[in-house]
């Protein structure tokens, strides 16, 4: 069975109504993973202690090929797509092997800069067309899951 995997620590409440909403007429199971720092409603969920990297190794562990991984972290998106998954942000980007690389980069020189000194700019209030393109991005990912499995 086709299984979502979110990492719930920083996923948006629009986001998880979005995941429920659809998992009914999808038929995939929702694995929600947060540290204790979070409640999370949810009917299959781990907790994990807190800790720098606790929940991206919960969602990791979790992870097989053909599942997708919710998260907003590109470190943990990449380790996901090295087990064979499928990894989307709450924003609607779908992770790719072309683009992994490049966003890894980015947030390299980013930390880079911060530790320099510099500020760069936090993300953007979320609005309904980020929730709209979460949903759009999550669908086609689940046609083309949907698509392989039968192959």
């Amino acid at each position: 069975m086709l299984t979502i995997i979110v990492d719930a620590d920083a996923c948006p409440r629009s986001c998880m109504a979005t995941l429920k909403r659809l998992k009914g007429s999808w038929g995939y199971r929702l694995l929600t993973v947060s540290s204790v720092d979070h409640q999370i409603d949810s009917e299959d969920h781990i907790t994990v202690g807190k800790g720098k990297d606790n929940t991206d190794l919960a969602v990791i562990n979790n992870t097989s090929p053909g599942d997708i991984v919710v998260t907003q972290d590109w470190g943990l998106a990449a380790l996901a797509l090295g087990k064979g998954a499928q990894a989307i942000a709450p924003s609607g980007r779908i992770f790719t092997d072309a683009s992994i690389d490049f966003l890894l980069e980015e947030r390299f020189l980013k930390a880079q800069y911060r530790r320099a000194g510099g500020r760069t700019k936090g993300p953007t209030p979320r609005s309904r067309d980020d929730d709209q393109r979460f949903e759009a991005s999550l669908i086609e990912l689940l046609k083309k899951v949907k698509s392989n499995a039968k192959q």
